[in-house]
C-alpha cells in the first residue's frame, strides 16, 4: 500500500519531471535526447537472450569508479554481455568512452511500476549491481519478485543522507531490505545501512582506490608542467557553483603572487563558460584549455580554465598542490583519492561528508590537510607552494595512502560469490 501512494505521487509529478529535464537541457542540450528511455517507451523490440550483467551508476564519478569491478566481471564472464545504466548525459558519455561497443548503454527509467517492468522484461538481467547508494523502491520490489539478485556495491551513506532516509523510513526501509546484499565502503557506512533494514551488509572498502591513474594522462600532465615554466602551480579541482569566486577572492587576500599559475577545473561541463566568464570579470587573465595548443603557456596567463572532459588525471599530475572542489562550500567534496594516487598534495575545506572516511584517513596519513574555511585553505596553499620539500613529503604520503587501501575489487568479487554462480547457471 505504501508503494501505491509513492507510485501515484510519481505519476502526478510526471509534468514536473519533464519540465526539470527541459530546464536542464537549456544548459546541457543532451538532456533532450533519449527521452523514451526515461519512461521505457519503446515499441516492440527484441528481448535480450543473453541475460546480461547489469550495472547501474548514476553519473560520471560512479561510472569511473566502477571500472575495476567491470573489468573483473568481464574477465570472469567474457561471453556475458554488460548492460550499463545511468541517469545523466555525462554519465552516459563516460560509459560510452570507457566501454564503447563492449556494453549496452541506456538510461535507467524512472521508478514507475510499468516502466521498470518493461525494462526488466526487455533486458532480463541475470544480476543487478548498483554503485554507491541508489535506492528505487518499485525497481527493487520488481527485481525481488522476478528473482533477480540486486546488490548495492561500493555503498556509502553519510549521516546527513541517513537522516533523510529515516524521515521517509516507511518507504526507504522496505526498499533497503530488498537488496540481496550490501557492500559498504566503511564500518560507519555499514552501520548506517544496517539501521535502514539492509541485510547481508559487509565492508569491502572503496573501489575508487583500485582505479589506478591513467599512465598516458599522467605523462601528459607531467609534460604540461614543463610548459608552465618554473612558476608555482595550484589546482582547484572539480569546483562547484560558487567556489571559484570564493576561492579566488581568498587567494588574493592571502597574498597570491601574480607569478603563480592557478588552474580551475569546474566539476560540471555546463559550467565551463560560466566559470571562465566569472574569472574574467573578476580581473584574472585567463586561458581556456580548449583554446590552448599545448605550447609554452604565456607568463601573462594567471588562470588556466580546464574546460575539457577526461583529463583530471593530467591536471593532478600538472600541479604542485591540489585543492579539492566541493569541500569549500557544503557539497560534501569531490574525489580526493585520484589526487593522492598521483602524488599531488591535497588541501580540503570543511565539507567532506561524501568522502568522510577517505578524507580522515588521508589527513591521518599526512597526505592531506583539512581546514576550516576557504580563507585558511588559500593561506595554506600559498604557504605550501613556497615549501617544495613539504609538497614532496605530502605527495609521497598520498601515494602510499592510496596503495595500502587497494583491494576492494577482490573483496567485492568474493562477497558476490553467492550470486555470481547463478549467473553461470543462466548462461544459454
Amino acid at each position: 500500500m505504501i508503494r501505491v501512494f509513492y507510485s501515484l505521487l510519481l505519476y502526478l509529478l510526471t509534468p514536473v519531471i519533464a519540465l526539470y529535464l527541459l530546464r536542464r537541457s537549456r544548459r546541457q542540450p543532451e538532456y533532450r535526447q533519449h527521452w523514451r528511455e526515461r519512461w521505457m517507451l519503446y515499441g516492440r523490440g527484441p528481448v535480450s537472450a543473453t541475460q546480461p550483467i547489469w550495472l547501474h551508476a548514476v553519473s560520471v564519478g560512479e561510472m569511473r569508479a566502477a571500472v575495476p569491478l567491470v573489468k573483473a566481471l568481464q574477465a570472469r564472464y567474457p561471453d556475458r554481455r554488460l548492460l550499463l545504466t545511468c541517469m545523466t548525459p555525462t554519465g552516459r558519455a563516460t560509459a560510452r568512452d570507457l566501454y564503447g561497443d563492449t556494453a549496452d548503454i541506456h538510461y535507467l527509467p524512472y521508478d514507475y511500476p510499468c516502466a521498470v517492468a518493461r525494462f526488466l522484461q526487455r533486458y532480463r538481467p541475470a544480476i543487478g549491481l548498483f554503485v554507491d547508494t541508489e535506492v528505487w523502491p518499485n525497481l527493487l520490489a520488481t527485481c525481488q519478485r522476478r528473482g533477480i539478485p540486486v546488490w548495492l556495491v561500493n555503498a556509502r551513506l553519510s549521516e546527513k543522507s541517513a537522516r533523510g532516509y529515516h524521515r521517509i523510513g516507511w518507504l526507504a526501509k522496505p526498499a533497503f531490505a530488498r537488496f540481496t546484499g550490501v557492500l559498504a565502503q566503511s564500518p560507519s557506512d555499514a552501520e548506517r545501512l544496517t539501521a535502514l533494514n539492509a541485510h547481508n551488509v559487509q565492508v569491502s572498502g572503496n573501489i575508487k582506490f583500485d582505479n589506478l591513474p591513467d599512465a598516458a594522462q599522467v605523462e601528459k600532465g607531467r609534460h604540461w608542467r614543463t610548459l608552465f615554466g618554473d612558476r608555482p602551480v595550484l589546482l582547484l579541482a572539480s569546483s562547484r557553483d560558487g567556489e571559484e569566486a570564493l576561492f579566488t577572492q581568498a587567494l588574493r587576500a592571502a597574498g597570491w603572487s601574480t607569478d603563480a599559475l592557478l588552474i580551475v577545473v569546474p566539476r560540471h561541463p555546463q559550467r565551463f563558460d560560466e566559470a571562465a566568464a566569472l574569472l574574467n570579470a573578476a580581473g584574472w587573465q585567463t586561458q581556456r584549455r580548449s583554446q590552448w595548443d599545448e605550447t609554452p603557456l604565456s607568463p601573462a596567463v594567471q588562470v588556466l580554465v580546464g574546460d575539457s572532459m577526461g583529463e583530471m588525471h593530467a591536471w593532478f599530475a600538472a600541479c604542485d598542490v591540489a585543492v579539492i572542489g566541493g569541500s569549500l562550500l557544503p557539497f560534501g567534496s569531490q574525489n580526493l583519492i585520484e589526487a593522492c594516487a598521483i602524488g599531488a598534495p591535497v588541501l580540503l575545506g570543511p565539507s567532506t561528508f561524501n568522502f568522510a572516511q577517505s578524507a580522515a584517513e588521508a589527513v591521518a596519513a599526512g597526505a592531506a590537510f583539512q581546514l576550516a574555511d576557504a580563507a585558511i585553505v588559500a593561506e595554506e596553499a600559498v604557504a605550501l607552494l613556497a615549501d617544495p620539500a613539504s609538497c614532496k613529503t605530502m605527495g609521497a604520503a598520498g601515494q602510499t595512502f592510496a596503495a595500502v587501501h587497494r583491494g576492494a575489487t577482490v573483496r567485492m568479487m568474493t562477497a558476490l560469490g553467492a550470486s555470481l554462480p547463478a549467473i553461470e547457471s543462466k548462461i544459454p
